[in-house]
């Protein structure tokens, strides 16, 4: 899978991006993730990528030039590279970042981790010359009912949570399926050694042995876990 991801920020994506599960990712071939400023493709000496809105208001609006041209750019290179390796994959998949977008969840992370090529542009100040949104963008993404100062970090975000879901990305190839949300519940209650812990124990049927009821005791605890802290994925 390649991740493109345009901002004006890339050292915010530069530094979570390279630990842990997607470091990994990226050297094992999984993910190849290329981090883009998007400054790069101004043609001015001053690198100007916004401007006032048209019909007043508070804020600056990113202009369309230089997001146009960052994304044919690498639509060019992403079509030159399935032409000379005869591959009928599919043609980059143009995400912007936005808080009017629709809502990021486990269901979406899955449907874009089945994609070859993302390109994820990362919005600013008061958002984007909608142009971009009109003629550009085949998806608007939000990761939340909330305002960032940047997309940037919405991306990484956006980034984690799908190549997590790459084959050979963790450790365990069942990790993804039973993480919180995989399901419509959450996740329940984990445990470790020590098996008593300032004088808290461990529940006695995770040290029974008895398979079936642990199963069976687990999905008991995800779903009261579930209604107490999401009830509406219940609904």
């Amino acid at each position: 899978m390649k991740i493109d991801i345009l901002t004006l920020f890339p050292e915010i994506c530069r530094g979570p991006l390279s630990e842990s599960m997607m470091k990994r990712a990226q050297e094992k071939g999984i993910v190849d993730l290329r981090i883009h400023n998007l400054r790069d493709w101004t043609t001015d000496k001053h690198h100007v990528v916004d401007d006032a809105p048209f019909g007043g208001g508070q804020g600056m609006v990113m202009k369309p030039e230089p997001i146009f041209a960052a994304v044919e750019d690498l639509q060019k290179t992403s079509n030159a590279q399935r032409s000379t390796s005869n591959l009928e994959s599919q043609k980059p998949k143009v995400i912007l970042m936005s808080p009017a977008g629709r809502r990021f969840d486990q269901r979406l992370a899955t449907d874009l981790s089945k994609k070859s090529h993302l390109i994820l542009i990362c919005g600013h100040y008061e958002g984007v010359d909608h142009r971009v949104i009109e003629h550009l963008v085949d998806l608007e993404v939000s990761i939340g009912d909330y305002v960032l100062t940047n997309g940037a970090i919405a991306a990484v975000v956006l980034v984690d949570a799908l190549v997590r879901l790459l084959p050979g990305a963790l450790g365990h190839e069942h990790s993804a399926v039973d993480d919180s949300f995989s399901t419509e519940l959450l996740e329940g209650p984990q445990y470790t050694r020590p098996a008593e812990f300032c004088g808290w124990k461990v529940p006695e049927i995770l040290l029974s042995g008895n398979h079936a009821e642990i199963v069976k005791w687990r999905k008991e605890q995800a779903l009261k876990r579930t209604r107490e802290n999401r009830p509406d994925l219940l609904r």
